[in-house]
């Protein structure tokens, strides 16, 4: 079938060419509109659930509403999990749904069973799914600064939410716009509840009148004068001398009591639960553009920085937006540091070329096919509408030196064709210029001699990424787009190797073709190699002996390896999550806030600090008081006054001049955080959960394991939730006494409800932008426990009595937040470390854990954060390897058509574990899925070398046997070997050699995302080398033994000359 190929090829010369133009075109196309992103997108499928219970504490929410949502969210199908959070006003469900699920399939079925849930939630609670975007659509925040002092906080947080905050919802791509910091602006009606008793009013009446006193309606229709107007009653509040003016009541006289006698109106903040601050230079007001779930994170930045341009010539004077996290920054340096590599691989796999052919023409054949392949698999990529980043162009990137392998040896081999068929016709007498015709003749037959043998070779690499395909969730999405590039830049080189390849070889393998014992660098290959093979091929024991003593040594190395679920991807920004105790007052953690936000912006390497404490008005943020999330953005390395300083090593220094007391600093980057923070909930490298019914016991449970923790050297910080860590002021109302008077608990809980803690009671409108009105009693009334006890409440007599002649006061202490998974409460232990080797730290941790800390019956205990995924990958790999192993091998049988010569290429891959683990030792990487990838790659590339070795003896033992009419001695076996193997070593070595030469400039890039691309080139350039040497020098006397064997048990024709096989001289 693959000589039919070629044939078809030949003969339909012109076709091919067309074909290929038309692909070029297709592909530069495709090329240039592909989306571009840093890294896939690995976030989970998720639907959030979020409801506002405004004013009730974490233990009401939890009872009311999270608990009902979650359990009911249990049977919703195809859900991981199920994740609650109870806040202080606030629930939030996350379910997180298996890989996979349609988005809006999942949101469709989660709404389902809402409806069936909401009967039993509390009234006038609406659940509301929150945006169709996870955390990890995060890609751009700006902050609004005002200089000049002009403009204070709750104008600057006007401006963007009534001015910046709808028009930046229209672009395309983006899902939410969630507004952060800032004051909201509150009309505060504080009530005197004094004058309220000398006028004999109830608070519900002053509600009832606020409320009554705030809308327009319509009176439909009046025509005058044969014209039709409209009616209108307007009644909006704009001011607060609309509110002051409200009647609340008429006294004795039928004299109007207005508000403003029993109350005080004020303009004033709202309640907030998050902050802002720039640099530590005080509080800003902002914005946090959220992309939709599956779009062009570029594209969509783009858009943005658009609009926002356009937006800014309606602030006010002096009001500017400072862009203070832009992911688009990230994923243009990571796509230009990776087609730098892609542009230097062309360049060095070329020159290679040119050096081992030394003829322009027959290079550029091989050459061709790089620009074409990769074209090709970026149509493919459109089709299937991949975007291009890290990992699908590392894809191409780490194949590029072996995508030439086909064409290298195609054209080598019709270079020794053409050579002969030249010396064959001289040797007649007939001239050495060959005709069109022979030309053409000889082109095929060399084609036909490799073609099949190359194309099974290269499909085998293309095989071997197979399992990269059957990983799951986040590892699973973050190296299929490598996988799938790779193969599609595989399968296109070993379609052009049989079709278009011919063809250029046949126009350009014309002119003066040097000889390859006429080439320096051949010369040089062959005085090193034939010299060595002919020593091996006297001492083959030794040499087997030495070989299998190399793969025992490599043992210790691989024994000193460290495990990792990822190398962490530099991003340029540094995230800081320091966690302080709970119960901080929003007063305190701005405070805090603003002195870790001086610290950081005095390092020389910092450009910017943006810090938020509490949360986003997002769903897609359940950030408590408690948590800061402080972005530090980079100035680029050259400006560094250290250029050669890690961030790692940037971190440290910057954790040692952070040491507050109560604070539990964790340093991580923005994207990774999220996606981890969305799959586990954990923000850490390694998280604890602790799981059980009783908070109190969880709490107890999760400081055993945080102090355990800390005892481990490697441990950075390690922080128990402190389950039952929040202040309460509890007012237990005694049912018999609030009879007594003829209240109901109801009625007792109304007055603690607006009076104490403030309702807000409706919103006015003012032209496009709305504000609440807010009912509570004056601050000075209910700042302490003595007053709050004299707070009144009226009875259904008309008299008002004394809140503690009904209730008891008394602090208490209770659930801060309360966390649940799948319905079940729990506490988290947050632990950052020091080492990257997880597998190693977790193994110790789970020792110190057993021997110190007590779990009572019924409490669980699971290791979660990037430890969990690195399990599951390690059981995957497990059964996921040896399945490749045996696809390569069945690949290799269709070939060659016997079990022996199978075996004995698979026997090349161990050699390519020698150089691959001690590369990755000596640059001290982990093992982790990455390397674990480029072992994956490397096993079909070490196949592919030593298919070339065998199909080359093969062809020369097959001639001898041809030529012989009786069996060949074991010296004629030896010699066959070294001939063929010594004769061909410049395809062998060109395949090699280019396919390291390909991995070097991805060695050696310092770009983003070159922690990743480094760990999955490290085991292929360490491996091949090992490869290419043990293939030439050991795979040739295995094979030699082999042979010898076969000879003895040969049977020849029956007319030959019979001589039995000696072994005779074997110096083995």
């Amino acid at each position: 079938m693959i000589n039919a190929i070629i044939n078809a090829s030949l003969r339909d010369r012109f076709m091919v060419l067309i074909a290929t133009v038309i692909i070029a075109l297709v592909g530069l196309f495709a090329y240039k509109n592909a989306p571009l992103d840093a890294i896939p997108d690995l976030s989970d499928v998720q639907v959030i659930i979020f409801t506002k219970y405004p004013g009730q504490s974490p233990q009401v929410v939890e009872d009311q509403v999270t608990y009902p949502l979650t359990t009911s969210m249990l049977a919703v199908p195809r859900t991981k999990v199920v994740r609650g959070y109870s806040f202080f006003g606030l629930s939030f469900v996350y379910i997180i749904f298996e890989d996979g699920t349609d988005m809006y399939w999942a949101r469709s079925r989660v709404l389902e069973s809402i409806n069936y849930v909401s009967g039993r939630l509390p009234q006038g609670i609406t659940p509301t799914l929150g945006p169709d975007a996870t955390g990890v659509g995060w890609v751009y925040e700006y902050a609004l600064v005002d200089k000049t002092g002009k403009h204070d906080l709750a104008q600057l947080r006007s401006l963007q939410d009534w001015y910046l905050r709808y028009p930046l919802q229209t672009v395309e791509g983006v899902s939410e716009v969630a507004s952060v910091g800032g004051y909201v602006k509150q009309y505060q009606v504080e009530v005197d509840p004094n004058a309220l008793l000398r006028y004999n009013i109830p608070l519900n009446k002053i509600k009832m009148a606020i409320k009554m006193s705030n809308k327009d309606v319509g009176g439909r229709l009046v025509e005058m004068a044969e014209t039709e107007y409209m009616v209108r009653g307007l009644g909006y509040i704009q001011s607060i001398d609309d509110l002051n003016s409200i009647p609340v009541a008429v006294d004795a006289n039928g004299t109007p009591i207005r508000l403003q006698d029993v109350a005080h109106v004020q303009i004033g903040p709202e309640l907030r639960r998050g902050l802002v601050d720039l640099n530590g230079e005080g509080e800003v007001a902002g914005g946090v553009v959220i992309m939709r779930f599956g779009e062009n994170a570029l594209a969509t930045i783009q858009a943005v920085r658009a609009k926002l341009e356009e937006l800014k010539a309606g602030l006010p004077d002096g009001v500017e937006i400072v862009p203070v996290y832009d992911r688009g920054d990230l994923i243009e340096r990571a796509v230009k540091s990776l087609n730098t590599s892609l542009m230097q691989e062309l360049i060095i796999v070329s020159l290679v070329v040119i050096l081992f052919l030394l003829h322009a023409r027959s290079a550029f054949v091989a050459i061709i096919t790089l620009p074409l392949g990769i074209l090709m698999a970026f149509i493919v990529m459109r089709i299937q509408g991949l975007n291009a980043n890290i990992m699908s162009l590392g894809g191409i990137a780490i194949t590029i030196g072996t995508m030439v392998d086909g064409a290298i040896v195609m054209v080598e081999n019709a270079h020794s064709r053409l050579a002969e068929a030249s010396e064959k016709k001289a040797s007649e007498g007939k001239g050495n210029e060959l005709t069109l015709d022979e030309r053409w003749k000889t082109i095929g037959a060399s084609c036909h001699e490799v073609g099949p043998a190359l194309f099974f070779s290269l499909l085998v690499i293309t095989v071997s990424f197979l399992p990269i395909f059957t990983m799951q969730a986040q590892e699973g999405r973050l190296f299929s787009p490598l996988a799938f590039t790779a193969t599609y830049a595989m399968a296109a080189s070993a379609i052009l190797a049989i079709t278009l390849v011919p063809v250029m070889m046949g126009y350009l393998l014309r002119g003066k073709i040097i000889a390859e014992h006429k080439n320096p660098i051949n010369r040089a290959l062959h005085a090193l190699h034939k010299p060595a093979l002919t020593l091996a091929m006297r001492w083959r024991s030794i040499t087997l002996i030495v070989a299998v003593g190399l793969l025992a040594v490599t043992y210790y190395p691989y024994s000193k390896l460290g495990s990792e679920f990822m190398p962490p991807l530099d991003e340029g920004d540094i995230l800081y999550m320091p966690t302080t105790f709970p119960g901080i007052s929003i007063t305190k953690a701005k405070e805090l806030l603003q002195q870790t936000d001086k610290i950081l912006s005095t390092f020389p390497e910092v450009h910017h600090v943006f810090g938020k404490v509490g949360r986003a008005e997002s769903a897609t943020d359940s950030a408590p008081l408690a948590m800061i999330e402080t972005t530090v953005r980079l100035k680029p390395k050259e400006e560094w006054p250290d250029p050669k300083k890690s961030t790692k090593e940037l971190m440290n220094e910057m954790d040692k001049a952070i040491q507050f007391p109560g604070l539990a600093n964790a340093w991580t980057m923005p994207i990774k955080t999220r996606i981890d923070m969305l799959s586990t909930g954990i923000k850490t490298p390694i998280g604890i959960k602790v799981s059980g019914p009783d908070l109190n016991v969880l709490q107890q449970v999760s400081q055993d394991i945080e102090q355990a923790m800390k005892t481990l050297p490697e441990t950075t910080s390690a922080f128990g939730d402190r389950a039952v860590g929040g202040y309460y002021l509890d007012f237990n109302i005694n049912r018999e006494s609030a009879a007594r008077y003829g209240l109901t608990v109801g009625a007792v809980q109304d007055i603690i409800q607006s009076a104490i803690g403030g309702m807000n009671i409706t919103e006015t409108v003012e032209g496009l932008e709305r504000y609440p009105v807010n009912l509570r009693y004056p601050r000075e009334l209910r700042d302490d426990l003595e007053t709050l006890k004299r707070v009144l409440i009226p009875t259904p007599t008309g008299t008002q009595i004394p809140l503690a002649m009904v209730a008891d006061i008394d602090y208490q202490r209770g659930p801060p937040v309360i966390k649940s998974e799948d319905a079940r409460p729990n506490a988290w232990i947050y632990v950052d470390i020091s080492t990257s080797d997880i597998g190693g730290y977790v193994a110790k941790a789970k020792q110190v854990l057993n021997e110190q800390v007590t779990v009572p019956a019924g409490y669980t205990i699971t290791w979660s954060g990037q430890f969990e995924y690195m399990e599951r990958a390690a059981e995957r790999l497990s059964i996921v390897a040896p399945a490749t192993l045996l696809i390569i091998f069945l690949l290799l049988y269709f070939n060659f058509r016997n079990i022996t010569e199978p075996l004995v290429v698979m026997m090349s891959i161990p050699f390519g574990l020698v150089g691959g683990i001690w590369l990755i030792y000596i640059n001290d990487y982990n093992m982790s899925v990455a390397v674990a990838v480029g072992f994956i790659a490397l096993a079909g590339m070490a196949a592919e070398i030593g298919v070339l070795v065998l199909s080359f003896i093969d062809v020369e033992i097959t001639k001898r046997r041809a030529k012989s009419r009786q069996l060949l001695s074991l010296e004629e076996i030896k010699d066959a070997v070294l001939s063929a193997t010594s004769k061909r070593v410049r395809p062998v070595a060109m395949t090699a050699i280019s396919t390291m030469a390909g991995l070097i400039p991805i060695m050696l890039s310092s770009g983003t995302g070159s922690d990743v691309t480094h760990r999955i080139a490290a085991p292929m350039l360490g491996g091949m080398l090992t490869v290419m040497i043990l293939n030439l020098l050991v795979l040739p006397v295995i094979y030699s033994l082999i042979l010898q064997y076969q000879e003895k048990h040969r049977e020849l024709p029956a007319n030959a000359e019979y001589q039995v096989l000696t072994e005779k001289g074997d110096s083995a």
